[in-house]
């Protein structure tokens, strides 16, 4: 009998095929319960559902009135965790998204008093009304989950995901995003207008009142951190990784942006395309995974050089330009 592998050779184990159908169920149930609410736009529903699977967050960018908020709390509503939901206006104050310590006449002791971030699901509405100042108190809790107040950290309990809705900033009253914040949402989403059957289906499903009254959860938290570990195990082959890298670097030595991709947007590129193969019942990530979702999750992270804003050229254009120069890998599937 030939000796058992050492972990060396198998290296991270893909997951099992019940685990896959478990991801299968679940995102099923999600999906079913936001599109109750969200009508006529499945791949911007399965798009924030893989980010919350890939534990990222997820910036929704649009116009006013599409849905961006009544999506982000959809989600929040089908899964049971806590969710707190911060709205951005310029006077909001970095403690209201952190907390603060308050001195208790009591004890005579400081103590903490959580912000809006202390929840597994945070929401925040129109998060460019707000002051550079204040948009940077997210940048710890996105990246290192946890929060520093006083020289006291607190960590944030699992899963943990921002889902952040804002309007385009050529909009009165917006601030640009800094460029470490939006480099720290795994995808931007894009609603857009619905379809004529879908804006009439909505007047007879919003008309008496809002269907998110009606939405129960579906999953919990504990589940959520269960898929989530199944997805970490999906398998991603060298070639695979080396098309992901491909990608990213081509962004960085083109002439038409002064600000590509991140080593940070190679990481989200990569979990993403895991949880989209785990959503599609593989336990392997292939090329046209990655490929698929370099739109959502590098556009909002690239910055078009001067030439390029002159004569037009949309970032869009440029990557799915430079996308598709990019040699593709064949049989780098479970390899």
């Amino acid at each position: 009998m030939d000796p058992a592998p050492s972990p060396a050779d198998t290296g991270s184990r893909p997951p099992a095929s019940a685990d896959l159908a478990t991801v299968a169920a679940a995102v099923g149930r999600i999906r079913a319960n936001i599109e109750r609410v969200i009508e006529g736009k499945p791949q911007v529903v399965a798009s924030a559902v893989t980010v919350l699977l890939a534990e990222g967050h997820l910036l929704i960018e649009d116009v006013p009135g599409v849905g961006k908020t009544m999506l982000s709390k959809a989600l929040a509503r089908s899964i049971d965790c806590s969710v707190r939901r911060i709205q951005f206006t310029p006077d909001l104050l970095p403690s209201d998204v952190t907390g603060v310590s308050v001195f208790n006449q009591d004890t005579r002791q400081f103590e903490f008093r959580p912000g809006g971030v202390f929840a597994n699901v945070v929401v925040g509405d129109e998060i460019n009304r707000a002051s550079p100042k204040t948009q940077s108190a997210l940048l710890e809790c996105m990246e290192e989950r946890q929060v520093t107040v006083d020289n006291a950290t607190y960590a944030l309990e699992a899963p943990f995901m921002v889902i952040a809705t804002q309007n385009p900033v050529e909009m009165e009253g917006t601030y640009s995003l800094p460029e470490a914040q939006r480099d720290r949402f795994m995808a931007r989403v894009s609603m857009g207008y619905p379809v004529e059957a879908a804006e009439i289906a909505m007047l007879d499903s919003h008309a008496g009142h809002s269907p998110l009254e009606d939405l129960d959860a579906v999953t919990d938290a504990a589940e959520i951190r269960k898929l989530c570990g199944i997805v970490a195990g999906v398998h991603v082959s060298a070639p695979v990784q080396r098309y992901a890298v491909a990608i990213t670097g081509a962004t960085r030595r083109s002439d038409h942006l002064v600000l590509g991709a991140s080593p940070r947007a190679t990481l989200h590129l990569v979990r993403a395309a895991k949880a989209a193969a785990a959503m599609d019942g593989r336990d392997y990530v292939l090329p046209d995974d990655v490929r698929a979702l370099t739109g959502p999750v590098l556009t909002h992270r690239l910055m078009p050089s001067v030439e390029a804003s002159m004569t037009g050229r949309a970032v869009a254009g440029v990557l799915a330009d430079l996308v598709a120069a990019v040699p593709v890998p064949r049989g780098a599937g479970g390899a």
